[in-house]
């Protein structure tokens, strides 16, 4: 091994879907000062390459077999293991960074932005900054008010993360057995999950909950 590829940040790549994780790969090896030391498509093999291979970054979808994102990011901040974690997903991001960065990770970057943007996330985190678009930053200032009081969780900010995917889901007119394939859930699980939104929310019945999820998405462009 040179030695200019022993200095190369070692990244590794948690993604489940194969030809995006090859894109990814060579992305990141093309770039000079970086190099992907390993994949995984679900958390056990994350973390069994994290072991093994110390890398300098984690990038993670939030979706992977069998399992969320979230609850990786979730599991390594639990073991307090300073990690710099970057989300790369489809979800969106003015939905979901927040809430990866309240479970640990550093950044939050979009699948639909260019390879510049998705490089330039992945050399913020490895550099140890945080990273987040412009205008998502803006939106968590303007909520958060500077030097003020966090305001008081209201809304879908009482779901929790797997259950604001479902809602979010079913806003966008996704059966619960499609919802069941699209995160890798029991049918029954999901069901579980509408329930408790249902409970949290006050919603009275099946229909209320996908018109309630249906207005919601669409005042975001979901």
């Amino acid at each position: 091994m040179t030695q200019s590829h022993r200095m190369k940040k070692k990244i590794l790549i948690v993604e489940d879907h194969p030809l995006f994780r090859a894109m990814l790969v060579q992305l990141i090896n093309k770039e000079l000062g970086m190099r992907v030391c390993g994949e995984a498509d679900n958390i056990n093999d994350a973390l069994a390459v994290i072991e093994q291979e110390a890398p300098d970054a984690v990038i993670v979808d939030l979706t992977l077999a069998g399992s969320s994102g979230l609850e990786l990011i979730k599991d390594l901040k639990a073991r307090h293991l300073r990690l710099p974690v970057l989300v790369l997903s489809m979800h969106a991001e003015r939905l979901y960074a927040e809430r990866v960065l309240r479970a640990g990770a550093k950044g939050f970057v979009s699948k639909e932005e260019s390879p510049e943007a998705v490089l330039a996330a992945i050399r913020a985190v490895t550099n140890g900054e945080i990273y987040l678009s412009k205008r998502v930053s803006q939106s968590i200032l303007e909520r958060q008010g500077i030097g003020g009081k966090p305001a008081a969780a209201t809304g879908v900010d009482v779901l929790s993360d797997r259950e604001i995917e479902v809602y979010q889901l079913i806003g966008e007119g996704l059966t619960s057995r499609e919802i069941s394939a699209r995160l890798r859930l029991e049918p029954t699980t999901v069901d579980s999950y509408r329930a408790r939104i249902k409970e949290k929310l006050g919603i009275r019945n099946a229909a209320e909950l996908y018109q309630q999820a249906a207005r919601w998405a669409a005042e975001r462009g979901l």
